[in-house]
């Protein structure tokens, strides 16, 4: 398939907020790949690169946009093409490795049109937002390999990702599907939550009784024993095995010899209470440097889920059976702490109490529901106490699908007193109304200090806005080194100049406490 014709599907699934039209575009789009390219092609279809970031910065792709010749006729370029060229960029290493890859990235963009060369840069930069969500996607692979839609789901539930579960559909059919199944050794992508405002709203929401659990700051782990072969996983499926030997100790010592446990490693200080996040995942970064970094900053283990335990898979059995396997596989003092209840007074304490001993806040799950890997489910609800600055916006850009025409996605930066400007810890495109994308866009394209026709448009920063976030972390990405965690939009700060918005020493105080 042509790279042109997947930048029009692509725009034109943006461009319709009707779901079945979105599923119709791509299922045909995915019928029309060629066999090599369908794994590749999901991905793009879904906004992701195969194999991550290619070592690719805005700034060096602006310029490689800029620099690009004008369009001109001749053969298009094909997924495979692009496919192979991005893998080339990715792959280089090395003194000179930045100037090879521009030079990869020039040959690339002097062979694409305009639509090319955007879909690219968005795709490139993690910023394809057009509405082809997984489940849509899902939905879409299901019609195109004439399957039923909830053994495509499953299948992507179990293999942790949409893409070789595309490609086996559309090429094997039914059997295809077959091989995806939870085995103990392998991975599955994490069941998440969603958010409600109080454990009241939860406790509603959830039918009126439900179990709570500590949300934990640490490290998501999904812990695999097989006899003697233990392996250990993290939130991104990474295997982190080498890095947590207290995890690897405390399984092989479990009565049961095959388990899937989901649960937190993290790291606590002498009082019980956890360390930053980022202490945490210090132990996680360093391959070399276990020996000497465990036992001066050791991890425990805390596990709150049993995907399979008694010799059972457990995915489809209700969270109260999940946890009772999971009671009979693993001593108390490594399960999160937990309450059920249907009393909101008892709740909010169990909340509080979650919170001053320097916990995010807890988890409401509800009792009957099965556990839905990769899915960020309503069974699943966390209540958390966000923290919140006054931040100036820098720049914005344009959103898609059904926020077609607005200004979405703002570049977030604190105040610098010493050199008089700001520093960027982000971008957010949450938390906002119709009303507020279409006021804030109005207000940004007044303030704009570049052309309004390119995808990213900055601005003056003159504009303050509210927003809240769960956590800061470090960040090479961004000049002060630091970024913010789940960034959404609360309020904009009409009643403040960018002078009185929070400074980055006030930041990294935060991150420092």
């Amino acid at each position: 398939m042509l790279l042109a014709e997947l930048a029009e599907v692509s725009r034109a699934v943006a461009a319709t907020p009707a779901r079945l039209e979105k599923i119709a575009r791509l299922a045909d789009a995915l019928g029309r790949l060629a066999p090599d390219e369908r794994a590749v092609g999901a991905s793009w279809l879904a906004g992701d690169l195969p194999g991550g970031r290619v070592g690719i910065g805005a700034a060096t792709l602006r310029a490689a946009l800029e620099a690009a010749p004008p369009e001109r006729s001749g053969p298009g370029l094909t997924v495979a093409e692009v496919d192979a060229a991005l893998r080339r960029i990715a792959a280089v290493a090395g003194p000179g490795s930045g100037a090879a890859r521009r030079r990869e990235l020039d040959a690339l963009l002097a062979r694409a049109g305009n639509p090319e060369r955007r879909f690219l840069a968005a795709l490139v930069l993690g910023e394809l937002r057009q509405g082809a969500l997984e489940g849509v996607l899902a939905d879409a692979v299901a019609k195109a390999a004439g399957l039923p839609a909830a053994e495509v789901r499953r299948a992507a539930m179990l293999a942790g990702a949409l893409p070789p579960v595309a490609e086996a559909a559309l090429s094997e059919g039914a059997a295809g599907l077959a091989r995806f199944r939870l085995r103990v050794g392998e991975p599955v992508s994490p069941m998440l939550a969603q958010t409600a405002a109080d454990v009241d709203e939860a406790l509603r929401a959830l039918g009126g009784e439900a179990a709570l659990e500590w949300k934990l700051d640490g490290a998501r782990i999904q812990a695999h024993r097989d006899g003697e072969a233990v392996r250990v996983f993290s939130r991104s499926l990474r295997d982190v095995t080498a890095a947590v030997p207290e995890v690897v100790a405390l399984l092989r010592a479990a009565p049961e010899p095959r388990l899937v446990l989901d649960g937190e490693a993290i790291a606590l200080r002498a009082d019980g209470t956890p360390e930053p996040f980022q202490v945490t995942m210090r132990r996680f970064g360093r391959k070399l440097d276990v020996e000497r970094l465990a036992p001066e900053l050791p991890l425990t283990a805390f596990f709150f889920d049993a995907l399979v335990a008694g010799g059972a898979e457990l995915l489809a059995r209700p969270e109260r059976e999940r946890w009772a396997a999971l009671a009979r596989a693993i001593p108390a003092e490594r399960r999160v702490p937990r309450l059920v209840t249907r009393d909101p007074a008892e709740a909010r304490a169990f909340l509080e109490d979650a919170l001053a001993r320097g916990q995010e806040g807890v988890v409401a799950k509800a009792l009957d529901a099965p556990y839905e890997a990769g899915r960020r489910g309503a069974a699943w609800l966390k209540v958390k106490r966000a923290h919140t600055l006054d931040l100036v916006v820098l720049a914005a850009e344009w959103g898609s699908g059904r926020r077609r025409g607005w200004l979405s996605n703002l570049h977030l930066g604190a105040r610098d007193p010493a050199s008089g400007g700001f520093v960027m810890l982000g971008k957010t495109f949450k938390g906002m109304t119709d009303a507020m994308l279409a006021w804030q866009t109005d207000r940004l394209k007044a303030l704009a200090t570049g052309p309004l026709d390119a995808w990213q448009v900055p601005v003056r920063p003159e504009l303050v806005v509210e927003v809240a976030f769960d956590g800061i972390q470090s960040s090479p990405r961004y000049p002060g080194g630091l970024a913010l965690r789940f960034a959404r939009v609360k309020r904009y700060r009409e009643d403040k100049r960018p002078e009185d918005a929070d400074t980055i020493e006030t930041v990294r105080g935060l991150y420092g406490g």
